[in-house]
C-alpha cells in the first residue's frame, strides 16, 4: 500500500465525473491518506454528486471545522471554496470564483500544498479551463507530487494541458496509470 502520501487531492470539471467514478471505485478501502475532490458544478442547482460518484465508499461533504480524517473520501461542497487550514481542519470559503469557479481546485490544491507539502498528491482530471493547474504547479513547488490525466485521453484538454505548460514537473497518465500510482503500484 502506498504510503508516500498524507494527503490526495482530485480536480476535475467537464468530461472528468466518468473517470473519477473509475479511479474511486478502485481505491482499496484501506487506503490511508483522506481524498479531496473538486468538481465543478452548477452553483444554484440541487447537486447529488456525492451520490453520483460512487457506490463502494462514502463520500462525504465537509463542514466548517471539521477535522480532515484518514481513510474518508470528502467532496467540495457547491458553491463553496473548500480549504483546508493548518490545523488539518476543513474551511468553506464564499469569496468571489477564481477561474470562473466556485469551488475552485486551485484553491484546494493551493491549500493542500502548504499544508501537506511533500505528502501531498493533486491529480487534475478532464476540464474545459485552466482551474488547477497553478494550484497543482503550488503543489509541486512544495516538494508534493502532480499528476494529470494525458490530454489526449480527456474529454476536454484544457485543464491537463494548462497543468502541463504551467509546470514542467507535471507527469501525463493514463486513467489506469494513476489509479496504479495512487495504490503504489508505480
Amino acid at each position: 500500500m502506498n504510503n508516500r502520501f498524507d494527503a490526495i487531492a482530485i480536480g476535475g470539471s467537464a468530461g472528468s465525473l466518468a473517470v473519477l467514478t473509475d479511479i474511486l471505485d478502485s481505491l482499496p478501502h484501506q487506503l490511508r491518506p483522506p481524498v479531496v475532490i473538486v468538481l465543478h458544478r452548477l452553483r444554484n442547482v440541487q447537486s447529488e454528486m456525492g451520490r453520483l460518484l460512487s457506490t463502494k465508499r462514502k463520500i462525504v461533504e465537509p463542514e466548517d471545522k471539521e477535522p480532515v480524517k484518514e481513510h474518508c473520501i470528502y467532496l467540495a461542497p457547491q458553491n463553496y471554496h473548500l480549504l483546508i487550514e493548518t490545523e488539518r481542519t476543513f474551511m468553506l470559503d464564499y469569496s468571489e470564483l477564481v477561474n470562473y469557479s466556485r469551488p475552485s481546485i486551485d484553491m484546494t490544491f493551493s491549500s493542500i500544498a502548504d499544508v501537506y507539502g511533500e505528502r501531498a498528491l493533486g491529480i487534475l482530471l478532464s476540464g474545459a479551463n485552466k482551474d488547477g493547474a497553478e494550484g497543482l504547479c503550488q503543489i509541486i513547488a512544495a516538494g508534493g507530487t502532480g499528476l494529470v490525466q494525458d490530454p489526449r485521453t480527456a474529454a476536454f484538454e484544457a485543464m491537463p494541458q494548462s497543468a502541463l505548460e504551467m509546470c514542467a514537473a507535471v507527469k501525463p497518465l493514463s486513467i489506469e496509470d494513476i489509479k496504479k500510482f495512487i495504490i503504489g503500484e508505480t
